[in-house]
């Protein structure tokens, strides 16, 4: 016989333009969520924001209602999937970008770390999972007055999630990585393993519960694994309590494994495509009278100056050149320097 899982409560949110797989990825997770035989959270508390509705306002008035309807023993999970961005300059804030965002109002249309942590702290639950998977690649082309990185995670997060033994954070990537979307997927990786760990897998014994141990455990091994180490779930699980998030199998020991249009995946790797897609936040400088910089060149960072300094992929170092023409190269095919004189 299936039980719901009473206590459970979740806002799942995918804001959609220019990450289609962040509505699929949303649209996935709370259908697991929901599911009868599976995690059977009460279809009435989940909240599911994608595309329009996952707005600045719903985002914070689905936050809002969490607060209003969970007590002590609630058990309250957020997923959001997204871009988010740290703004280096004008002024250091981080922001999680919802639908409809614009760059000459950020605060007003995008949710500040603030915003975000002050609505957390009002949610009494004990038992509190948020999971942001916020480093997809491409966004905000239109910045260009301001200095900004991507950042899996609030900087100020570190804090509130360390006060309380029930509350825990689980970014999708580091800060140097990306979340990977493959267009022969339904899901990104993140949330693959993440539905792959709520319908059971990875849990320690058949208790019938899903753990966050279990979970965070789980995603930090199958992300890994699923795209040759190129992606690790950023977590911070010491000393935290391994609390119960949800059913497996509606409260019987034995797991039914995730849907059969979710089984096997198979997320194909092409040689380079994590170098291709890389975001750099590196800054480099040319130096000397005669300095070119060249940027986005086959996604290289190219300094030449008279002091010159190379940089590619994730490495900066000066080359000890001296002398009027100096000339470093490092790797090349095809390569031609000065006039070419064909002979008869």
């Amino acid at each position: 016989m299936s039980d719901l899982f009473e206590q459970g409560h979740a806002c799942v949110i995918g804001v959609g333009a220019d990450l289609p797989c962040t509505v699929r990825d949303a649209t996935e997770l709370a259908k697991i969520l929901r599911d009868p035989e599976r995690c059977a959270y009460p279809e009435s508390q989940i909240h599911l924001l994608t595309e329009r509705q996952a707005n600045r306002e719903q985002i914070l008035g689905a936050l809002e209602e969490l607060a209003r309807s969970t007590n002590e023993k609630s058990t309250v999970l957020i997923y959001f999937s997204g871009h988010g961005y740290q703004l280096l300059k004008p002024i250091r804030t981080y922001y999680l970008l919802a639908y409809g965002y614009s760059t000459e109002d950020l605060s007003g249309t995008a949710i500040s770390s603030q915003e975000l942590l002050n609505a957390l702290q009002k949610i009494p639950a004990k038992k509190l999972l948020v999971l942001l998977d916020c480093c997809h690649a491409g966004g905000l082309s239109d910045l260009s007055g301001f200095e900004i990185t991507k950042a899996p995670m609030p900087p100020e997060a570190t804090e509130f999630f360390s006060a309380g033994s029930g509350r825990i954070a689980i970014a999708s990537s580091r800060p140097n990585q990306l979340s990977l979307c493959f267009k022969n997927q339904l899901c990104s990786v993140f949330t693959q393993a993440l539905i792959e760990a709520f319908c059971g897998e990875g849990t320690e014994n058949q208790s019938g519960f899903v753990r966050v141990g279990d979970v965070a455990m789980y995603l930090s091994k199958r992300v890994s694994q699923l795209t040759q180490d190129k992606q690790n779930p950023m977590l911070d699980f010491l000393g935290a309590d391994n609390v119960v998030l949800a059913y497996y199998a509606a409260g019987n020991s034995q797991p039914k494994g995730v849907p059969s249009h979710l089984a096997n995946p198979e997320f194909e790797l092409e040689p380079g495509e994590f170098e291709r897609q890389m975001i750099e936040t590196t800054q480099i400088e040319a130096s000397g009278d005669r300095a070119v910089v060249v940027q986005d060149a086959s996604g290289a960072t190219i300094v030449v100056g008279d002091n010159n300094v190379m940089g590619q992929g994730n490495t900066v170092r000066t080359v000890n050149q001296r002398g009027k023409y100096s000339t470093y190269i490092e790797h090349t095919d095809n390569l031609h320097i000065g006039d070419r004189g064909d002979e008869d």
